[in-house]
């Protein structure tokens, strides 16, 4: 009976019959990185193992191409280096601790004649006992004293004469007596007291950026002039100051300070410049409502002073003021605006009515005969004409309270003087007076009424107290003589006032003056 046979799952391997065998793997080489290869591969020619033993000239049972050998040692490094000939058994000197005795201590092994544990193995030279101890190292001894020398041996050796030595000398003595006189005669004519003195003197230079005061004051001082006024013959005169304007001569001033040459004729102005320069000047107009004034001296391109607008300077703006204080020519001082908008009265004296304007305030020092000097700002600019000081005292001096015209209404007024000689002022045609403290209303109240002028043509009665004018607010007379005149004449004004209690607004036409 025949069975069937299965087919085996696995064919038998060869060399073992009827067995079930797993073939070999594929052989696994991963890529071998270069840099690593060249670190920590095997020499270039080098196959096998290194345990292998190498024959020179083959390699793994193959001719080896031949090596290449170092040159050999130079014949001078050689001879250089190497033992001396007959010095084969020389050795190095060993420490002289090693050799004292027969018993050389626990170091002993490492100094032997085999031995050389402090050298390189390869090294020709080894180490040897110590070198024979000097005679004059063992038997150490004084030295025999000597005879000794004289001082002309020490000095001269034996090679100067007796005379010569003795001629030596009467000259040291003469140059000695020589100089002793001298120096009596010097200490003897002299003062202790005085002498050639020998100062370090600072060279630096001075830091005068562009807008600093010194830079300031050096471009306006040309522009403003010292103004004397006074009369042939006479014991005493005024001084002030003014400003050139205008390139033709023009020179802006107060009135107040050549009030006397414009009542007299026979008083004369003469400016005086910064350089020294003096020439007279010619009143060409003045107005006493507004304590300005011009005058014309005839010299040939003359500084001009920049006008600034006065209506930008704020609370608080650097103003410098250029003047003649007390005489004193082309003064500087500086100081800030204080307050703006101040209506002020001043003058007055000698009869002369007061005068009533809205100034700019300011602390910069301002003395008597600086009228009629420059308020300029930080770029140099004018921006004021200085008029008056409030002062406490009979010295009349400046506490820190000045005051200046605003360069808008000063330039305005100037340019009317230079054209016509005069000016014409807005008028309202009243009389009126501060109210008294306490009052309901604050403002200016109406003493009377001039017949057919503007007020009574508005229909503004006596009584009346004025609160504003043209929407600029009025607290007192002061401030409604200012707002009427810094109107023009025939202009048409809004002006608000109280009645018994209630508030109307009426227009006024402006007059003139």
């Amino acid at each position: 009976m025949m069975t069937e046979q299965q087919p085996n799952a696995h064919p038998p391997q060869s060399g073992t019959a009827g067995e079930d065998r797993l073939g070999p793997r594929p052989l696994d080489r991963p890529a071998v990185d270069p840099a690593q290869a060249a670190t920590f591969g095997r020499p270039h020619g080098v196959e096998g193992a290194f345990d292998k033993l190498y024959t020179p000239g083959t390699t793994n049972g193959r001719t080896a191409p031949p090596l290449n050998l170092a040159p050999p040692t130079p014949e001078s490094l050689a001879e250089a280096f190497r033992r001396p000939p007959g010095a084969e058994g020389v050795l190095l000197e060993r420490p002289r601790e090693a050799t004292a005795g027969t018993d050389q201590g626990p170091g002993a092994p490492l100094w032997t004649e085999t031995s050389d544990p402090w050298r390189d193995p390869a090294s020709g030279a080894v180490l040897a006992g110590p070198a024979e101890q000097a005679e004059a190292e063992k038997k150490p001894g004084a030295r025999p004293a000597g005879a000794l020398l004289s001082l002309p041996e020490v000095l001269f050796g034996r090679r100067v004469q007796p005379k010569a030595l003795a001629l030596l000398g009467v000259v040291a003595l003469l140059v000695g007596a020589v100089g002793g006189l001298v120096g009596w005669w010097v200490a003897d004519t002299g003062n202790e007291l005085t002498g050639t003195a020998t100062i370090s003197e600072a060279e630096a230079a001075k830091e005068r950026p562009a807008g600093s005061v010194a830079n300031i004051a050096k471009r306006v001082s040309p522009a403003v002039v010292s103004l004397e006024v006074f009369k042939p013959g006479g014991n005493s005169g005024e001084e002030g100051s003014g400003v050139v304007i205008d390139p033709q001569g023009y020179v802006l001033t107060n009135e107040h300070v050549i009030s006397s040459a414009v009542s007299d004729q026979a008083v004369k102005i003469t400016a005086v410049f910064i350089d020294g320069t003096r020439t007279e000047a010619k009143v060409v107009g003045a107005d006493q409502k507004t304590d300005l004034a011009v005058v014309k001296v005839n010299v040939t391109n003359p500084t001009v002073l920049q006008i600034g607008k006065s209506a930008d300077l704020q609370v608080g703006d650097t103003v410098l003021a250029v003047g003649s204080p007390l005489a004193l020519q082309n003064s500087v001082t500086s100081g800030i605006v204080s307050a703006l908008n101040r209506p002020i009265t001043a003058g007055g004296d000698n009869g002369a009515p007061p005068v009533t304007y809205e100034a700019i305030q300011t602390d910069a020092a301002i003395n008597h005969g600086n009228s009629g000097g420059a308020l300029v700002d930080a770029t140099g600019a004018l921006v004021g004409i200085n008029s008056a000081i409030r002062s406490s005292g009979q010295d009349g001096g400046s506490i820190g309270i000045g005051f200046a015209i605003p360069s808008d209404y000063a330039i305005k007024i100037a340019k009317t003087l230079i054209k016509d000689g005069k000016v014409a002022h807005a008028d309202i045609g009243i009389n009126a007076s501060s109210t008294v403290a306490g009052s309901k209303t604050m403002g200016a109240q109406v003493k009377n009424v001039a017949p057919g002028g503007p007020a009574a043509n508005a229909g503004i009665k006596e009584g009346d107290v004025v609160t504003k004018i043209g929407g600029k607010l009025v607290r007192d007379s002061a401030e409604l003589l200012v707002a009427v005149r810094g109107r023009n004449v025939g202009e048409v004004v809004p002006v608000q006032v109280v009645r018994d209690g209630a508030s109307l607004v009426v227009d006024v036409t402006l007059a003139s003056d």
